[in-house]
């Protein structure tokens, strides 16, 4: 019995036609007012279908690079005659290492070079930040994570960003994440689980087991005692500055927020609270650093990077920051109570509805997300892409990149993920909770007045 050829093989035989010719064209290989072969010398050549032939060629139309002449066949256009289009692109100022944006707008560049990528780096991703720049028009394509998506979703915004098409070969999960009433608002790019990464080193130096799927959190405090070593390093540092990596032991412990009847958060006498409690126990437990050392979330990662700190919560991006090192470091899945789980962050890029140049915007978001740019990051970032075929890649590394050996690892603990939503609560919501939770691990809050705060938030409104 043949084997039919899957879609995956068409897709990639149709990038190369297209590719191939786009190239030819803005090289100068085959000069304005040439035609290309005829479709089916192309389906030949290929090895596609006509109607294949004719999708491509499509492309080739929407980039001005070719018009077809009924009954005659495609004329090369010159690219050249083209007026060029500026698109403006706002990103966080952590995604140049977290995908290698750059190198990726240049590759656009080459493909589509009537387009012009303008990179803003913006440094506030609120909504109320975000906003005005897609009311004003004033960008074009953004990166957003999953905070904002929800953000956009609790205003009733999601209109604002331009409903996008569902990738097959995207992870599903990830899609989902950025879908509400069937309509993709954000196309996912890149996404990391939170993980446990630690110094093998000093692990080896102390004759210690290296941490493995079964560590517990009482484990990691043993452990983390054995590596510490005073005026020297760190063995474990509580890393929960952040909303993601807080809501870990939150969910691991303490499930979901429980409400009261009028919508309200519930927390005194819930299993919540003894999550709480038990967060705040591992900050009394941990070493303190120097409030000068507490600032900034770089500061931390660089003392791990000088194994100042042999073990912390990364994310995968996070590795990125040691991928020109020859540090000696692994991961393992998070500490757990029995059953596996942890935070997942998703990244992804989104159209501005309201663009003058939604179509240019649609190409750029596209070509971040095609075989080619997701493979590209995979081989030069140690950052996961979304597309399932470029995650999974295995093949001869081309780029010198200090990558962990459990680096596929992703792959088996997927059945982990959570999103910090899962926690039953709103954005809005959770960064008021948080910051009474913060004050509380710090000594600086009852728990009598935690509770009250805490269940002050809510309203009649919240699905229960």
């Amino acid at each position: 019995m043949t084997r039919r050829p899957s879609r995956t093989t068409f897709r990639v035989r149709l990038d190369e036609m297209v590719s191939s010719i786009r190239k030819s064209i803005i090289t100068g290989s085959i000069e304005p007012d040439q035609y290309l072969p005829s479709e089916k010398q192309l389906a030949e050549q290929y090895g596609l279908s006509v109607q294949s032939v004719r999708k491509g060629l499509d492309l080739l139309v929407s980039d001005g690079l070719i018009v077809k002449i009924p009954k005659i066949g495609s004329k090369v256009m010159d690219p050249a005659d083209k007026s060029a289009v500026t698109i403006r692109l706002g990103y966080q100022p952590t995604i140049p290492d977290d995908a290698d944006i750059h190198r990726l707008i240049a590759m656009f560049h080459q493909e589509h070079p009537n387009i012009h990528v303008e990179a803003v780096p913006l440094a506030n991703f609120s909504y109320d930040h975000i906003s005005p720049y897609l009311e004003s028009g004033l960008l074009d394509v953004l990166t957003l994570n999953y905070e904002n998506f929800l953000q956009f979703s609790e205003r009733g915004s999601l209109d604002d960003l331009e409903a996008l098409d569902r990738q097959e070969e995207i992870y599903p999960f990830l899609s989902d994440a950025f879908t509400e009433d069937g309509l993709l608002r954000i196309q996912p790019f890149v996404f990391s689980p939170l993980v446990l990464c630690y110094n093998r080193s000093h692990f080896a130096q102390r004759g210690l087991q290296e941490p493995n799927s079964s560590w517990s959190w009482q484990r990691l405090s043993e452990c983390a005692a054995s590596l510490d070593i005073p005026n020297e390093r760190v063995g474990f540092h509580c890393y929960f500055s952040t909303p993601n990596r807080a809501a870990i032991l939150l969910m691991q412990k303490g499930g979901a927020f429980e409400r009261h009847e009028n919508g309200r958060l519930k927390l005194s006498g819930t299993r919540m609270l003894d999550a709480i409690r038990y967060s705040r126990e591992i900050y009394r437990e941990t070493p303190s650093l120097p409030s000068s050392l507490m600032s900034w979330e770089s500061q931390k990662i660089d003392m791990f990077r000088q194994g100042k700190l042999s073990i912390a919560i990364l994310s995968y991006f996070i590795l990125n920051h040691f991928r020109d090192t020859d540090l000696d470091y692994d991961i393992a899945p998070v500490p757990h109570f029995g059953t596996p789980l942890t935070v997942l962050i998703i990244i992804g890029m989104a159209v501005n509805a309201r663009s003058k140049n939604k179509e240019a915007a649609k190409k750029l978001v596209d070509f971040v997300t095609s075989p080619k740019a997701q493979l590209a990051i995979r081989q030069n970032t140690c950052s996961l892409p979304a597309l399932i075929p470029a995650a999974e890649w295995r093949g001869p590394e081309t780029s010198k990149i200090n990558r962990p050996s459990r680096f596929p690892m992703f792959r088996e603990i997927m059945p982990s993920y959570r999103l910090f939503s899962d926690l039953n609560v709103k954005d809005s919501e959770f960064r008021k909770l948080f910051g009474e939770l913060r004050l509380y691990w710090a000594g600086l809050e009852s728990e009598e007045n935690l509770c009250r705060e805490i269940e002050s938030i809510g309203s009649q409104n919240h699905p229960t």
